[in-house]
């Protein structure tokens, strides 16, 4: 049995998303999109997947390999443009799908806007949690966690929320309802993160508050307008893997230092949250 992904290019609609990745790797609940796609296929027993890439096909070969983590065997193979589903199946003589939903989701579009793309998410959270998956759990109704975090006892998680794997919160933040921290996500003490997403390896400031938007890095997206802003201040939110380091973006990570250190020498800070339902 053999299926044929077809690996979204980019689109102009979230440009953020493919700025670091294509699309296909998108980080998305601490995975990228084709692993959620992999796992499915495997657990409906497809044998056989063939990849076409169009954006960056040596990344997207990175991720998936041969398959064999999912026990499938796959292949990915360059095309110079994005090919429909239906041009794909008669190219390639098998059934063909375009990744640019979570699979069994095509009413709730990834890449049409950053507003559909959030929204898709928040319908995904409890779905996350695939066979193939070590270390996440659902603390409580509505509140998952991933491994290696560094949760303050003092913080608020509030349902739903996502918190992904080498997560930190300060004391007094509160998390949630709606916010998903990616992995490598460091939200300082005070700081609110509500019906949002912060990106990988993003720091978030002491006292800052973000709603309703996509903090990747140093840039901050209103999901439902689509406005974007470049926040040059490192200490209210920045990128923890910046590509040119400055003083500022060292003694940032300084004082990111000096928090680990801190959540491992005082009592108060520990890894079972205090956790608020909605």
């Amino acid at each position: 049995m053999k299926t044929i992904l077809v690996c979204p290019g980019e689109r102009t609609e979230v440009p953020l998303l493919s700025a670091e990745a294509p699309l296909a790797l998108a980080p998305a609940l601490g995975h990228g999109v084709v692993e959620y796609w992999m796992s499915h296929l495997a657990c409906a027993g497809v044998k056989q997947v063939v990849l076409l890439a169009h954006d960056r096909p040596d990344e997207v070969r990175k991720v998936v390999g041969n398959g064999s983590r999912w026990g499938l065997a796959a292949e990915v193979m360059e095309e110079s443009r994005e090919l429909t589903s239906d041009h794909a199946a008669e190219e390639y003589g098998a059934p063909a799908l375009v990744m640019d939903h979570f699979p069994g989701f095509p009413a709730y579009p990834l890449f049409a806007s950053y507003q559909q793309w959030f929204g898709a998410l928040e319908i995904w959270m409890p779905r996350a949690e695939t066979p193939d998956r070590v270390g996440v759990r659902e603390v409580r109704p509505g509140i998952w966690v991933g491994l290696h975090g560094h949760i303050s006892r003092e913080a608020r998680l509030c349902a739903p929320c996502w918190l992904g794997d080498h997560v930190y919160v300060g004391p007094g933040a509160v998390i949630g309802p709606g916010a998903i921290l990616e992995n490598g996500a460091f939200i300082e003490p005070k700081a609110e993160i509500k019906s949002s997403v912060i990106g990988p390896a993003t720091f978030v400031g002491q006292y800052v508050r973000i709603t309703n938007s996509l903090a990747w890095g140093g840039t901050l997206v209103n999901w439902q307008s689509g406005l974007e802003t470049k926040v040059t201040d490192s200490f209210l939110l920045c990128s923890l893997h910046p590509q040119r380091p400055s003083a500022k973006t060292v003694s940032l990570l300084q004082r990111v230092t000096e928090w680990l250190e801190r959540w491992k020498q005082e009592p108060q800070f520990e890894a079972q949250p205090v956790l608020v339902k909605k």
